[in-house]
């Protein structure tokens, strides 16, 4: 396997690339392209020469094929739309544009902080009976939910065709926004009844019914009435009845067992639409100059020359060369566009390119480009790209520049851009003040614990590949990584984790990590069936294929199961809203990789804590260079496919990059949390956890006042003094 497999890159990619004569990946390549293909909106600064266009290029090309490759498949293109269509889910058509819908059609998620966006279910009920399903509230955003008719704006409650019950308290319609109920938030459940034998509509929060909230107009009764939600940076699970309810209503049947029903009318004009047309390109790529663009078309063209069924169409389209000869090239399909914006405006003011199946928006030289007087047409550019496809899959940006730290590239990127990550090779790294890090040394020598435990860890083998035994410094070896496993499984106790990636340093460190934690969880005893089991976990690493690695990471996004075992490559780009904490069984060789793991928590101005196991042996590690034939596949040669790691040192060359000292802790997990401004709920906001002003006042008041009797006598020596020398 090589490098650029290493991190998730198509074998056919790989080999094109390796033609070309790469053999690594440069620093912004090994940065940038596991982010991309995570799904992540990237800002990148690199120095001419990196490797940059390479970097945005291969992911950018690999995931415009899966795509064109699904687009091929009977299965995607006509089953699944049908059978959303029958099945009681929402509608990944019938929404607004910024309004993500899971898969399974159950959960629906908006991050837009000033817009409300909604959706409506694919099946709608009409005619007589009394139906109710829940909604459940994942988090603290705004939030509206009810009935509406197909006739209604996704805005629920803002017209006279949708009736809603909002976080606030209070419902809605034709704008009227009238006490109701109580407030609710994160974790409540949001029963909604519909009567159609009374024509009422009614809500419930958990166990409390809080009767009819309208009388549905004489006007609308003979209307289809569809579940219907609206968020505004929020997120809200659905049950529709296929599962058993929390709280179900008496003389109400679920929803999903209504005879009387009619498909969403939106649905099929979607689908009918859907179909994407030659002049619709997947990918956009805006160059400053033509030379650029010529470039950038070129190498685009070398990566995906052995990509075939299907084959990927790039076209070119910039100022000096004939239009006409461009359009006969677009007319014939594009997949990848790279363009300057002068020539391209003028072919989407023409109808000659449409963008609204773009999956990827990508500027390069941003610098330059907005230099140019360019800022107005990449707004209206981006304007006309939907911002989540009909399939629930999200825009990316990707935004390349001389200097991140430029006013307009950072206007720029506030405006368009999705929480982006920084790829900045020039800057400095710093932890986030929202990020706790402490680091948990791992001595054999003094903790015996790992004894009791040789029978039942499998660890990576490295040891027992030696017919002669092994000696003194490969025993304490195997120890470090027996007990890390055993300090892992301590930190997720007595931190009471109930989510959290845990980095290995290789997949087979993680296979055999999640082997172990699944042992446990089968035979732990379970609290709450509710809730995922207590070391439930999936791996994600790059020898999954691509259906269960995304499989995996949904689990672990819906919270299926509690922890995501995972390699560095192959958590580059997850984005988690809320992640409480991070565990490193071993620190990254690379000191810059640490950020980056530690960076997954602490976002969105949320609390996360990450624990760094760190042995204080030197540890012998399998590492398959490029001398290994089989890079790493059935190779058990200790000999030349091995490293030793010194993680002590690891964790030095950690500090001096950071300019730190990390604050240890010992094995019973006692992180100081007064160092971090009292007391913290990791995954929580960081606004929300108050100012610990007064455990620092009870801390210190002792002090202030032996200073404050100092201070007394001191002033009484010096008038004392004073009075003699005038006496």
């Amino acid at each position: 396997m090589s490098a650029f497999e290493e991190m998730g890159v198509m074998p056919e990619i790989a080999k094109a690339v390796e033609d070309m004569g790469w053999n690594l990946p440069t620093d912004v390549q090994a940065e940038a392209i596991p982010l991309i293909l995570g799904g992540g909106d990237v800002l990148m600064a690199a120095e001419t020469g990196s490797g940059k266009t390479g970097a945005f290029c291969l992911p950018v090309a690999q995931i415009v094929w899966e795509t064109l490759r699904d687009e091929l498949e009977p299965k995607k293109r006509g089953q699944v739309n049908s059978a959303a269509v029958r099945r009681w889910v929402f509608s990944s058509k019938d929404r607004s544009a910024d309004l993500a819908v899971t898969p399974d059609g159950l959960r629906c998620q908006s991050r837009d902080l000033k817009v409300w966006n909604g959706a409506r279910a694919t099946t709608g009920v009409f005619g007589k009976g009394k139906f109710y399903f829940e909604a459940y509230v994942m988090d603290e955003g705004l939030c509206r939910v009810g009935w509406a008719t197909d006739a209604a704006s996704y805005d629920l409650g803002t017209d006279a065709y949708g009736f809603g019950f909002g976080g606030t308290g209070r419902k809605s319609n034709c704008r009227q926004f009238d006490p109701f109920g109580s407030a609710f938030g994160k974790s409540d459940v949001i029963g909604c009844w519909l009567d159609l034998d009374n024509q009422t509509i009614g809500f419930s929060k958990n166990e409390t019914d809080y009767g009819t909230a309208f009388a549905i107009p004489r006007s609308l009764q003979r209307s289809t009435f569809f579940p219907a939600v609206v968020l505004k940076n929020a997120d809200m699970s659905f049950n529709l009845g296929a599962t058993p309810f929390r709280f179900p209503k008496s003389g109400f049947q679920p929803i999903c067992q209504a005879t009387n029903t009619i498909d969403n009318p939106h649905e099929n004009a979607v689908v009918a639409l859907n179909k994407r047309e030659n002049h619709e390109p997947l990918a956009l790529v805006l160059e400053p100059s033509r030379e650029l663009a010529e470039q950038t078309n070129r190498q685009i063209q070398l990566f995906t020359k052995k990509l075939e069924s299907p084959s990927i169409s790039t076209v070119l389209v910039t100022g000096g060369s004939a239009p006409q000869k461009q359009y006969d090239q677009i007319s014939k399909g594009v997949d990848i566009l790279v363009a300057t914006p002068g020539r391209l405006e003028d072919f989407i003011m023409s109808n000659q390119v449409s963008l609204k199946h773009c999956r990827f928006f990508v500027l390069d030289e941003a610098d330059a480009l907005l230099k140019q007087g360019q800022a107005r047409t990449l707004e209206k550019m981006h304007s006309q790209i939907p911002k989540m496809t009909s399939d629930g899959r999200r825009l990316q940006m990707i935004v390349c520049s001389a200097t991140l730290h430029d006013f307009e590239v950072k206007k720029l990127a506030d405006r368009l851009m999705h929480f982006p990550i920084w790829v900045d090779l020039k800057g400095e790294d710093s932890v986030p003040d929202t990020v706790h890090h402490v680091v948990v040394p791992v001595d054999p020598k003094a903790d015996l614990t790992w004894k009791s435990c040789q029978n039942r860890i499998k660890t990576d083998g490295v040891h027992h590949q030696r017919s002669a035994g092994i000696g003194e410094e490969e025993q304490w070896s195997e120890s470090v990584k027996l007990l890390k496993v055993l300090y892992c499984v301590n930190a997720i106790e007595r931190l009471k984790m109930d989510r959290a990636l845990i980095f290995c340093r290789t997949k087979l460190d993680c296979d055999n990590l999640e082997i172990y934690l699944k042992t446990l969880s089968k035979s732990a005893a379970k609290d709450d069936l509710a809730k995922a089991p207590p070391y439930s976990c999936v791996c994600l690493h790059s020898d999954r294929g691509a259906a269960e690695r995304n499989a995996n990471l949904e689990c672990f996004k819906q919270e299926k199961v509690r922890f995501l075992i995972c390699t560095d490559v192959a958590c580059r780009g997850i984005d988690i809203k809320g992640l409480p904490f991070i565990i490193n069984m071993t620190l990254p060789d690379d000191k810059t990789n640490y950020v980056h793991r530690i960076g997954r928590v602490g976002r969105a101005e949320r609390m996360g804590l990450a624990i760094s196991l760190v042995g204080t042996c030197q540890e012998k590690v399998w590492y398959h260079g490029q001398w290994c034939k089989s890079h790493g596949k059935n190779c058990f040669d200790t000999n030349k496919c091995c490293i030793w790691q010194n993680e002590m040192q690891y964790l030095s060359d950690i500090e001096d990059h950071l300019k730190v000292t990390i604050t240890q802790v010992g094995r019973e997990m006692n992180v100081p949390q007064d160092e971090f401004d009292g007391k913290v709920t990791y995954g929580d906001k960081k606004a929300n956890q108050g100012s610990g002003y007064n455990d620092h006042v009870e801390l210190m008041a002792p002090a202030v006042r032996e200073l404050a009797q100092l201070e007394r006598q001191a002033q009484i020596l010096f008038l004392n003094n004073h009075k003699v020398k005038c006496g």
